[in-house]
């Protein structure tokens, strides 16, 4: 591409500006909504500890997916996790991302 030329460039969710101190990560997250109740896991697969529960309506931050067990949800099946803060995982098929795949960084 000529340096004159530019790339138009579409966003992939909701995308808020960083807070003095957050990190790379956090800047590259994007917040999404969840399209039905689901537990939130240890670990990206339902055999992990349950550590917390989503209701429908709630918008999480993605910091960054990684596949695991595959889940069919309202959305889909999928093997993808997503980490929505330490040791805080859902599977992406109760997140509404616009996408059947990836919208973050692999962790």
């Amino acid at each position: 591409m000529a340096p004159e030329e530019t790339e138009a460039v579409e966003a992939v969710g909701t995308f808020e500006a960083a807070e003095p101190g957050e990190t790379a990560e956090a800047l590259a997250a994007g917040t999404y909504s969840i399209v039905a109740d689901v537990n939130v896991r240890s670990g990206p697969g339902t055999s992990y500890r349950k550590v917390g529960r989503l209701s429908a309506g709630s918008r999480v931050t993605i910091a960054c997916q990684k596949p695991g067990e595959t889940v069919t949800g309202p959305t889909g099946t999928s093997k993808i996790w997503d980490r929505i803060g330490s040791g805080r995982y859902v599977s992406d098929t109760y997140v509404r991302t616009g996408s059947s795949g990836y919208v973050a960084p692999r962790c």
